[in-house]
């Protein structure tokens, strides 16, 4: 049941998916597997299972009896009684009981909700460090070829006397230093792996399918949404646990009222006509310091989700704030780094082109050619760190997929 709940709320579509993986089909498989997911909307099901519970009338009691009395002329006479007999709370009592079971029902699924839209953002956090380190494997490549083709021309600048050793030793430098970064980036994407798969409750090595190219063109976020958060689920989680204990409330101040209870007796008479007898039968709750306690602790739960919500509306609201500040941050970062990145590659061009004429600068060369790489892999970083912000941004305001 919870596997179509769950592709209902994500409408995320079919689980069967193919090579051409997306994030979101990954967010489908994430929410079927995830076990603390699935507790969760366990735990809202019990819960519903409270409401017939609280709603329902007691069981009627029945009573057998059986006694002899001796009859005038001493002759013994048996006699069979028989009781029955339906106890009714007093009115109101058990809706109130029945809508405060609901409302923490329905409390228990925002939760699980809200399980679920951080289970989102989890995997989008453990999604884009799988791509970053994809395309930084990749860059790191390009600069090896780019490396090895400068040192193919430096070597043969050298042997027809117009360069010196150095700039191939220069080069072989940062060859080394290239192929040793390409190779740590090659190790580290076992754990990553680990840790993307593990949240899908899968096996911690099978392959992920990342696009081939990034997305470069971010969201606008012109307008303030920070409103939104009044629609996260955590507080309409707790806003549910405030109406629920003012239901408790109200069904603890019926329960300190008298029941009714209604009977028939029917004896079985020896010799004599069988009697039928109605009975009333009404409880004195005298003993009033259980309701008076379970009134206040109604009242006192009602506080405490009460401040509960506006702690945790505080949280939002601030944690919004900076992520919203750092979104923008990396936003203009993301900006300056490509055409920073294109001005570097402009000026690489133009130094290289005067060194194979020359062979002098090639110094200037190299350093360029690593300027142009700290650029590319700043942006790369950049745009993996505005998607991760952005996920989080979409938690907090709760936004629906």
């Amino acid at each position: 049941m919870i596997r179509y709940i769950i592709i209902l709320l994500s409408m995320l579509g079919s689980s069967q998916l193919s090579w051409t993986q997306t994030l979101d089909d990954y967010f489908t498989i994430a929410a079927e597997n995830n076990a603390g997911l699935q507790a969760s909307y366990k735990a809202y099901e019990a819960a519903l299972q409270q409401v017939p519970q609280v709603s329902s009338l007691s069981d009627p009691q029945l009573s057998l009896g059986f006694y002899i009395s001796p009859s005038g002329d001493q002759v013994i006479q048996e006699n069979l009684k028989l009781t029955l007999t339906q106890m009714f709370p007093w009115f109101g009592t058990l809706k109130a009981q029945g809508d405060a079971a609901a409302l923490s029902a329905e409390a228990k699924f925002h939760e699980f909700i809200n399980k679920r839209n951080h289970l989102y953002y989890q995997v989008t956090s453990a999604y884009h460090p799988l791509l970053e380190l994809d395309h930084l494997i990749q860059v790191e490549k390009e600069n090896i070829d780019l490396l090895s083709r400068f040192k193919s021309i430096a070597t043969k600048k050298f042997e027809n006397g117009e360069s010196s050793m150095v700039d191939i030793l220069r080069t072989e430098i940062l060859l080394k230093e290239a192929e040793t970064n390409r190779q740590i980036l090659i190790e580290k994407k076992k754990p990553l792996l680990s840790q993307f798969n593990q949240l899908l409750n899968r096996e911690k090595d099978e392959e992920v399918v990342l696009p081939k190219s990034l997305n470069l063109d971010k969201r606008e976020n012109a307008i303030r949404q920070d409103s939104l958060i009044n629609n996260h689920p955590l507080l309409e989680s707790l806003t549910l646990q405030v109406k629920a204990s003012k239901a408790s409330e109200k069904a603890a101040q019926k329960r300190g009222l008298p029941q009714i209870g209604v009977g028939v007796e029917y004896e079985i008479l020896k010799n004599q006509d069988d009697m039928i007898m109605p009975m009333l039968t009404v409880s004195i709750p005298i003993f009033r310091k259980k309701y008076r306690g379970a009134v206040k602790e109604a009242q006192l739960m009602q506080e405490s989700y009460s401040f509960q919500k506006q702690e945790v509306a505080s949280s939002l609201h601030s944690t919004y704030e900076m992520v919203w500040f750092e979104i923008q941050e990396q936003k203009q970062l993301l900006s300056l780094y490509i055409n920073q990145e294109a001005e570097a590659e402009r000026s690489l061009n133009l130094l290289f082109s005067a060194y194979a004429n020359s062979g002098q600068a090639f110094e200037e060369v190299l350093r360029m050619q690593q300027q142009l790489l700290s650029y590319q892999k700043m942006k790369i970083e950049a745009s993996t760190q505005y998607d991760i912000l952005s996920a989080e941004l979409d938690y907090l305001i709760a936004k629906t997929r």
